[in-house]
């Protein structure tokens, strides 16, 4: 009888390389002209980020700068979720930023679905933000892997314990 192999589905963020690229976007916003006396920066508290500046093109370049760092720090930027803009103190607009965690049930549900919908002898089970993905075949596997890695789900999906 073969044996089973497996590998699990998840949506992880490094909240250090968040922080490492929050710290070069402040940096830079101090250092660049176009935002001189300007009150712009990007704070984080737990996995929320919170963007204020005194215009909506600031706001728009602050995001920008935010993201460049992000993406070269390889931070998927999937897995942000935008806030409304609005008004602040002082003057000035704030937005909010959800870092998006784990797989949520509906997203979850959708991906096995979507497994299932292959009609490979493949099994997937939802375990609480992750999914299991098993069977006997490893092309199968990986033929799921290739599958997940061109769907879109609104999520930065990351394949971790294939044994």
């Amino acid at each position: 009888m073969a044996k089973e192999v497996s590998f699990d589905i998840v949506s992880k963020i490094d909240m250090q390389e968040v922080n490492n690229a929050l710290n070069q976007t402040n940096k830079e916003i101090s250092q660049r002209y176009d935002f001189k006396n300007s009150k712009s920066e990007v704070s984080m508290e737990e996995e929320n980020l919170e963007i204020m500046a005194d215009s909506d093109l600031q706001l728009k370049n602050v995001i920008d700068i935010l993201q460049s760092k992000l993406i070269r720090r390889n931070v998927a930027i999937k897995n942000l979720e935008y806030g409304a803009i609005e008004d602040a103190s002082g003057g000035l607009i704030r937005q909010q930023i959800n870092i998006k965690q784990g797989i949520d049930s509906d997203t979850a549900k959708r991906i096995v679905k979507d497994i299932k919908g292959l009609k490979l002898k493949v099994q997937a089970k939802i375990m609480s933000d992750q999914l299991r993905v098993s069977g006997k075949n490893k092309d199968d596997l990986q033929a799921v892997m290739q599958f997940l890695k061109e769907a879109d789900y609104g999520l930065e999906l990351q394949f971790i314990n294939y044994r």
